[in-house]
């Protein structure tokens, strides 16, 4: 029996977190440091504490990373510069721009670290001609708006850069290029972390404007007509990638096994759901609702507690006008589904410590949520209808705020289920 059910989740959520922190796990992927030059650029939520991390293994170090803004770490040799994100604004357009120039100015012999994680699509602008920062951030809001899964909205992205799919490593060619990455997509393709600017990609324009056509993107025309001229993306198999290794080092089932472990000892038995779950969050809310009833009510006396764990990256798709994120609607509509079901809590949150556009991680719940919402006069189908979900949860004081994690391995879902009988 877990007397303190949220404190336990949270603890849970914490341990997810600590397993993917670059300064606890990057030194083991790091080569001998070269001699010659090194040049280390990089981009996400979490690249900034990795050029720590490579700092803290090789010293200082020329380069230039971006990270979101509130991310930044110390680094001695390597500039750090916090842009925008999820919408890019100039900061990350002037830096890629300076980035960009950095990896061309290196030469055969040269050593190019790249340093990755979620995030660095956003962080990572550099239009294509004909596309101006302001329209890449109507394209970027339209598409957080649109429900489509990470890799669509990646596809779009990549066609409309002149740094992703492949871009950024074509630029540092004849130098090698190392690039550790940290992955925050389902199925951890290293094409679909940050948009892939070291990975090549076999998609075409053409499948941009599917893209926009398929999940009614609303674009500017000059989107539409910059794709139709075709686009940088380099190719798997282009000459200018024979340089570059890409390696995954850290990935959300690194951090749901590490969660499932503690878990253990503290007598849970655990059910792994899968680390690359998608979909609209409501809908998996209520899939994973119906599967906990039916566990709890199949459990007998002095059955251990069952403890279904998730990882993957939902959607919402923007109904309403409200302040919401893909963990929180996910715990708002577990709750409405459990309808107060004794014995089951949850917890639901983005290991970067950012969920939607909001600075919170997520949110838990427990058979009291819905009375608690009550108690404030607070509608939870109204909320749901709104995509307001941190908006309820914020009035009820179940909101989980950790502040920057400086990592970054997609969503933790984790629902407790303890007997009744």
């Amino acid at each position: 029996m877990i007397e303190q059910a949220e404190p336990f989740l949270r603890q849970l959520f914490d341990r997810a977190v600590e397993v993917a922190d670059p300064m606890r796990s990057l030194k083991d992927f790091l080569p001998e440091k070269p001699k010659g030059r090194i040049i280390v650029v990089g981009a996400g939520k979490a690249s900034a504490r990795m050029a720590e991390a490579v700092e803290a293994a090789w010293g200082p170090c020329e380069g230039l990373v971006i990270t979101r803004y509130g991310y930044a770490r110390p680094c001695k040799g390597i500039e750090i510069v916090e842009a925008a994100h999820p919408v890019p604004d100039a900061a990350g357009l002037e830096a890629t721009a300076r980035m960009l120039s950095l990896v061309d100015s290196a030469q055969e012999g040269d050593f190019v670290l790249a340093l990755i994680s979620g995030g660095a699509s956003a962080l990572l602008v550099q239009p294509v001609p004909g596309v101006s920062l302001a329209e890449k951030q109507a394209v970027n809001q339209a598409l957080l708006a649109s429900g489509a899964p990470i890799d669509r909205m990646n596809t779009l992205r990549k066609h409309l850069s002149r740094v992703k799919g492949g871009q950024l490593a074509a630029a540092a060619w004849p130098a090698d290029l190392l690039a550790l990455i940290i992955s925050d997509v389902p199925g951890d393709d290293p094409a679909f972390i940050g948009s892939g600017p070291t990975v090549g990609d076999p998609s075409t324009p053409a499948d941009a404007l599917a893209v926009i056509e398929q999940w009614q993107v609303e674009v500017p025309a000059s989107v539409k007509d910059a794709l139709k001229k075709g686009s940088g993306v380099i190719a798997p198999d282009d000459p200018r990638l024979s340089r570059t290794k890409n390696v995954i080092y850290a990935a959300p089932r690194q951090s749901l096994e590490a969660a499932a472990a503690l878990a253990r000892i503290e007598g849970c038995d655990v059910r792994l759901l899968g680390d690359a779950l998608e979909g609209e969050a409501r809908t998996v809310a209520a899939a994973q609702a119906r599967e906990a009833l039916a566990l709890q009510g199949s459990m007998q006396v002095g059955d251990p507690p069952i403890l279904l764990l998730s990882g993957g990256e939902l959607t919402v798709t923007r109904r309403g006008d409200g302040v919401g994120g893909p963990n929180a609607e996910f715990c708002l509509a577990l709750a409405i589904a459990l309808s107060g079901a004794e014995g089951i809590h949850a917890l639901a949150c983005d290991t970067d410590g950012v969920d939607g556009a909001a600075e919170v991680a997520g949110a838990v719940i427990g058979p009291d949520t819905l009375e608690k919402a009550a108690a404030r006069g607070i509608g939870p189908q109204h909320a749901l209808q709104r995509n307001d979900a941190h908006s309820f949860f914020a009035a009820i004081d179940a909101q989980v705020v950790t502040g920057p994690t400086l990592t970054n391995v997609n969503d933790f879902r984790a629902i407790l289920i303890q007997g009744t009988a």
